[in-house]
């Protein structure tokens, strides 16, 4: 399928990721702890441990995304065989702000607003994301998290959710994310339009993703080249 990109009024966007750097947060946030309890792990093992024990903490009954993070930090000592301390577990739950954006994020972001309206769809608390936006120089028009949502992606509840508050066709939105797991997967059975901005496309693995088969309407491997296929760039 070749996507008309007049079609939509609405682009939705997963954001740790996709707009923010999450892998790169979280191994400068990881790293140093691991070290700290002699803990020799490769950059690509440590993410792949965190898609795993994140994915296992986010089932369930809802707890909130600092919560989750606790639980990984928990979960990899468990694995790994050492007790992280009190305050390595609230630091690395309060990372996320210090989570650095791509750099072609805010640029795109503030081109595609010219155009269509934006929304976010995260897995993350309110206050985490409030503390993440000013990265993205972007005023968005809608802001659904997990918080609100009470669960977690690939949950449906989140993009119905959404798709209630946004207001507008199905048909009229296009859902913009990384994860194929967490994303394309569940936003393809509610039969969204989707893009997959690839961007572990030069390395191998899933990363800090759970592996999962999906087919999107398109791939990219940025939001640059995003932006340049509508036009607004």
């Amino acid at each position: 399928m070749v996507l008309s990109f007049d079609d939509f009024e609405v682009l939705t966007f997963d954001c740790y990721g996709t707009l923010i750097d999450w892998e790169t947060g979280l191994w400068t946030a990881l790293h140093p702890i691991l070290a700290q309890h002699r803990m020799a792990l490769a950059m690509d093992e440590a993410l792949a441990l965190f898609g795993a024990l994140e994915s296992e903490a986010e089932r369930g009954s809802y707890r909130t995304y600092r919560m989750v993070l606790r639980m990984v930090l928990e979960g990899f000592g468990t694995r790994l065989g050492f007790v992280p301390t009190e305050t390595e577990l609230e630091r690395f739950a309060a990372s996320v702000p210090a989570w650095p954006p791509f750099p072609d994020s805010a640029p795109a972001l503030q081109a595609l607003h010219t155009k269509y309206q934006l929304a976010i769809i995260s897995n993350i608390d309110d206050d985490l994301f409030a503390m993440s936006a000013p990265h993205l120089h972007v005023q968005f028009d809608w802001i659904i998290t997990a918080q609100q949502a009470q669960s977690y992606k690939p949950s449906l509840h989140n993009f119905r959710m959404a798709l209630a508050r946004i207001g507008v066709p199905p048909q009229k939105i296009l859902h913009v994310a990384q994860s194929l797991y967490h994303d394309i997967a569940p936003a393809r059975m509610l039969g969204l339009s989707t893009v997959w901005i690839n961007r572990r496309h030069a390395q191998p693995g899933f990363g800090a993703t759970p592996p999962a088969q999906a087919q999107p309407d398109l791939e990219v491997p940025d939001m640059r080249t995003l932006a340049e296929q509508t036009g607004v760039l």
